[in-house]
């Protein structure tokens, strides 16, 4: 007996759920040489904005969460995809067309990316905090505090790698993301995205939406709910424009060509928080 393929369905993630885009939308997603790969959902405004509703939500819980605890979760991520490399193997290889070899080793590096940023995250605040000398009988110590909720434009040209590499740094200070995965590189995406629900990261602290980056960033960049804009994956668009767009609800934004471009660095973990600075009196009653 012949048996049917049970062909996948990839949807969107967002606040912890797999919808599908409430346009009902969906878009072809081919190999590097022009086969079938899969269905994917096109994300919608509406979409956009439900994703930063979960994102707002989730703010309190993960930020609030101790250092150590979020350094714990992220690790968790690594531990999850590592189990499943292969998987994401074969999704790489099929949707860039580069060897067995070249997928595996960009497997590795997400893997280790997660890795490298959870080590972060009880230690970023000793390097970015500071004790401030100051005249007189008091005080101050600056630390940093999340900005809140990240809208990222991952990069356009990798699967995995790019996104990891975007939103570890981002959740490392207790911000809460979302992001238009690549447009043409959708399916390594939704699979982490299967990881994360199966990991302990709450529900709406990650929310990734497919589709049109070029539809989807300005609504995020002039969304009031969202804090801070990472074009590093924009290079292609407007980004101008989204500067812009951005400017009128004060957000911080990192342009394409920002601090390490996606690369693993420290300042991608500051990038995207506020300080706080608290005086003390001393030597009084």
């Amino acid at each position: 007996m012949t048996r049917l393929a049970v062909p996948k369905t990839y949807k969107l993630y967002i606040g912890g759920a797999f919808p599908r885009s409430e346009s009902g939308r969906t878009y072809e997603i081919v190999s590097a040489k022009g086969a079938f790969l899969a269905n994917a959902a096109k994300a919608s405004r509406k979409d956009a904005r439900d994703a930063v509703v979960a994102a707002r939500a989730a703010v309190g819980g993960w930020s609030g969460a101790t250092a150590y605890n979020r350094g714990q979760v992220l690790y968790r991520i690594a531990e999850l995809l590592e189990g499943r490399r292969a998987q994401f193997v074969a999704e790489i290889v099929d949707a860039e067309g580069v060897s067995a070899a070249v997928a595996t080793a960009q497997v590795d590096a997400a893997i280790d990316r997660w890795v490298w940023y959870a080590g972060w995250a009880d230690k970023y605040a000793q390097v970015a905090g500071n004790a401030n000398p100051v005249a007189g009988p008091y005080f101050n110590i600056s630390v940093p505090e999340p900005t809140g909720v990240v809208a990222i434009i991952a990069p356009q040209d990798s699967s995995l790698l790019g996104l990891v590499s975007a939103v570890a740094p981002a959740l490392v200070s207790g911000n809460t993301v979302v992001v238009a995965a690549a447009e043409l590189l959708p399916l390594s995406a939704i699979s982490l995205a299967e990881v994360l629900a199966t990991s302990d990261v709450p529900k709406g602290v990650v929310n990734i939406l497919t589709g049109s980056p070029a539809e989807i960033a300005p609504w995020l960049a002039g969304h009031q709910d969202v804090n801070a804009l990472d074009l590093v994956g924009a290079g292609s668009l407007d980004w101008v424009d989204l500067q812009i767009a951005a400017a009128d609800t004060l957000k911080r934004v990192l342009p394409p060509n920002g601090p390490g471009s996606a690369a693993p660095s420290l300042d991608r973990i500051t990038a995207f928080v506020e300080t706080k600075t608290v005086w003390h009196t001393k030597g009084l009653l």
